[in-house]
């Protein structure tokens, strides 16, 4: 395990940080947010000089849908109509496994959850999940 081992070290010692660079806008309020995009561009690199891979190996996804009615305003012709909603909340195990060219390996275990109101929420909880893997292993800090 020494070569994986010194890998993840050399990833950490050379990814410093992550930034929020992503604005996410709920009802009133705003909050940061560190876009998938930036984590796997920051650690990438490192990973490739490195000689270290991240396979998903396993996943166990609960998902709950809770669907119901609202009163509505027809804009054609302005009358109350009812409008079925619905909200799909994923929660996900994962495994993968962190690959190293030796054929050093380990095991990495991480979730996510995602809520979303049509048919994402798998690639999102799964996404949400591989980032957070990645940002924890290496602890790569997002300020």
């Amino acid at each position: 395990m020494k070569e994986i081992a010194q890998a993840i070290n050399a990833v950490m010692d050379e990814v410093n940080w992550v930034a929020k660079n992503m604005t996410v806008w709920s009802w009133n309020s705003s909050y940061k947010w560190v876009a998938d995009k930036d984590v796997k561009q920051a650690i990438r690199e490192s990973m490739i000089k490195n000689w270290l891979s991240i396979l998903p190996i396993w996943w166990k996804p609960k998902i709950q849908i809770d669907r119901w009615e609202e009163e509505a305003i027809d804009y054609t012709t302005k009358e109350k109509i009812l409008k079925t909603k619905q909200s799909i909340f994923t929660d996900i195990e994962t495994e993968y496994l962190l690959l190293h060219t030796s054929w050093e390996s380990i095991k990495v275990y991480w979730y996510g959850q995602w809520v979303d109101t049509q048919d994402k929420w798998a690639g999102k909880a799964t996404t949400y999940a591989l980032k957070n893997t990645l940002l924890n292993m290496f602890l790569i800090p997002t300020w």
